[in-house]
Parts: C-alpha cells; sequence; structure tokens
C-alpha cells in the first residue's frame, strides 16, 4: 500500500519546540517510527513536511495522479484555519486521517477548532508520536473496507 504522511508547520521543530506539549522526541525519531512501521505493514510510505500552506496543497493534488492509496495528515496550525487544505483533501477519495501529538480538545480554545477534519475519515489526538502509527493502521483498515466494497 502506497500512504503518504503529511505534516505542516513546526512538526520538522519536534524536540525542540514546546517539549512539555510534544515530547523531546526529535523529526528523526518520528520519521524511524514511520519507516519502521512501513516494514511491518509491507507498505510503502511517504513523509513529507513543509511550513507553507501551498506545498501541502500542491503535495495533495500530486497525491491524486500518483498512486496514494491513503493519507495521514497533521496540519500543524493549518488545521484551525486552511480552507484551502480542506478543500484539497475533500477532493481526494482515499482514506485519509487527521493526526494530532496533544490533545487539542484540552489546549487553547482556537486548537479544539479543526475546519480539515470534516474531509477525514477520522481524528486522532493526545497519543503522542504514537498517533501516526495508528492513523497508519486505520488508513490500511479503510483502505482493505474500501478494495472489498462493491463499485457502484
Amino acid at each position: 500500500m502506497k500512504i503518504l504522511v503529511m505534516n505542516g508547520p513546526n512538526i520538522n521543530f519536534l524536540g525542540i519546540r514546546e517539549k512539555s506539549v510534544y515530547g523531546t522526541q526529535d523529526y528523526d525519531y518520528l520519521l524511524g517510527m514511520i519507516a519502521k512501521k512501513g516494514e511491518e505493514t509491507g507498505s510503502t510510505i511517504e513523509v513529507f513536511q513543509s511550513n507553507h500552506e501551498g506545498a501541502i496543497i500542491d503535495r495533495l493534488q500530486d497525491s491524486y495522479f500518483d498512486g496514494t492509496e491513503g493519507i495521514v495528515i497533521n496540519p500543524g496550525a493549518y488545521t484551525h484555519y486552511s480552507y484551502a487544505i480542506r478543500d484539497a483533501l475533500a477532493s481526494i477519495t482515499v482514506p485519509k486521517m487527521e493526526i494530532h501529538i496533544s490533545d487539542i480538545t484540552a489546549r487553547e480554545e482556537f486548537r479544539r477548532i479543526s475546519v480539515t477534519r470534516p474531509a477525514c475519515d477520522g481524528q486522532i489526538y493526545g497519543k503522542g508520536l504514537e498517533g501516526y502509527l495508528l492513523a497508519i493502521d486505520e488508513v490500511i483498515r479503510l483502505a482493505a473496507i474500501k478494495k472489498e466494497a462493491p463499485q457502484a
């Protein structure tokens, strides 16, 4: 299975930014976890990170054409206001899971709102970096269901 894991602004600063919220493991640690998960599941997992909204949208649009079968996305701060990323996600029919490292429901009021969530099949938050692995499992599960469903 071909999976795209997308990370928005500041996720590349794991281990540097707000360690009490996001933990002490760095971005390379996360990349290693995801690579291992790919090996364990027999999946090809590409990880993409950008601090730029347009680059995230471009990569999402590219995924429509490149055989991507599932998407895990942590839009970072764009979660709360990027209708452009929401619209790009809504245009893609593969299974999509939104992930957040922290518990966004227990943080500042603005973080409790996700404009991107409705364009995804589910949301995982508050599970730390482990949430990425749970989201990958869920994308794989949803893709298997989709393959088994009769075509209309």
